[in-house]
């Protein structure tokens, strides 16, 4: 419990205390932030704030990661390279800041809101996840690794307890490449607004790592390290943000979220605290899908004037129907910390 609380205090202050110098190199290269000219108009303000300020989140996070490694966990217990879990995650959690690193930069360079296509960015993403994937089946547990506890648990031999699991075999680890780039591409879509994507990784994190803490405690840390890193980002983030996320760090959660609920055997609980992640990432599909099928049968116009959405995804709705910007990520943010303590309140009542 002392290393968390450590873990999370450190891992703020090191993104706090950095913010602003990270802030003023970017401003130095002209790292500012092309606005789409999707979102809504009011975001015109916006245009060439510094941008890839999730850097904070991962080097904060990533170094805690790497201390306690090194100190706790080969200092003290000498344990096994291949049983430390927090290697595979910290190499998903950069791999994937790389990639969306490298789609910032790209958008950078070419003067607009455009960075890699859209199916390279999925390429690398899938490429980074299947490493994952195979990670996950050469160090198979039987029983343990391919099954799926239909309600949160932070028992880790949750098929003993009563509990209804699902063991999905072979095609667990095809699902886990799913998993991974849908929730990478889910948090990457929900950070549109100030302090959108911070404030609902926040609550997420604190409560997995309250849920993986009992038997989980290692990766508990990384996740209290990644809600202490957000919430350093968030002193700069929050409206009016004075740095941008950017795909460096959206697309980094949503995959570290992913590696550590595999790992940890708590599905079920991160898509439940993270629901609104899967909403806005839903809001966009839904939003396509109808507007190609209503151009192909109806025709363009028709297709514009009857969206389900007046923008997506949902957060840039809510905007167009006159709510603004901080009603907005409150209300989400409420709707994200009840989906939390309905994760750790469903916990302890099959605990108790």
């Amino acid at each position: 419990m002392v290393s968390l609380v450590v873990g999370f205090l450190t891992a703020a202050m090191m993104a706090l205390l950095s913010g602003p110098l990270l802030i003023t190199r970017l401003k130095a290269f002209k790292a500012g932030q092309n606005i789409s000219t999707d979102a809504p108009a009011s975001h015109a303000t916006k245009q060439g704030t510094p941008t890839m300020g999730g850097l904070l989140i991962l080097f904060s996070t990533s170094v805690i990661t790497v201390l306690y490694v090194v100190w706790d966990e080969i200092g003290t217990h000498r344990r096994e390279l291949q049983d430390f879990r927090l290697i595979p995650v910290l190499a998903v959690f950069i791999v994937f800041g790389c990639i969306g690193f490298a789609d910032d930069l790209l958008s950078l360079t070419r003067g607009k809101n455009l960075g890699l296509r859209a199916r390279e960015k999925f390429a690398a993403q899938v490429i980074a996840a299947v490493g994952f994937a195979v990670y996950l089946a050469t160090t198979s547990q039987p029983g343990l690794t391919t099954s799926i506890s239909v309600l949160p648990t932070a028992l880790i031999n949750a098929m003993h307890s009563g509990q209804v699991i699902w063991d999905a075999g072979w095609l667990y680890f095809p699902l886990a490449v799913l998993f991974m780039v849908g929730y990478s591409n889910a948090t990457n879509i929900t950070d549109g607004l100030d302090g959108l994507l911070g404030g609902l990784t926040f609550i997420c994190s604190v409560t997995m790592a309250a849920l993986l803490l009992p038997l989980q405690p290692d990766l508990a840390l990384f996740c209290a390290a990644l809600a202490g890193g957000t919430a350093g980002f968030l002193w700069w983030n929050s409206h009016p943000a004075q740095v941008f996320m950017g795909d460096t760090g959206s697309l980094a959660i949503g995959a570290a979220l992913a590696a550590v609920a595999m790992l940890g055997k708590q599905e079920i609980a991160v898509i439940v605290c993270g629901l609104m992640f899967w909403v806005e990432l839903c809001s966009v599909m839904l939003q396509v899908s109808v507007f190609k099928f209503r151009r192909r049968t109806r025709g363009l116009e028709y297709a514009k004037a009857h969206r389900i959405f007046r923008r997506a995804p949902l957060h840039h709705h809510f905007e167009e129907i006159g709510l603004p910007e901080t009603l907005v990520v409150g209300r989400f943010w409420a709707v994200g910390a009840m989906l939390a303590a309905i994760s750790m309140l469903w916990l302890i009542g099959r605990i108790s």
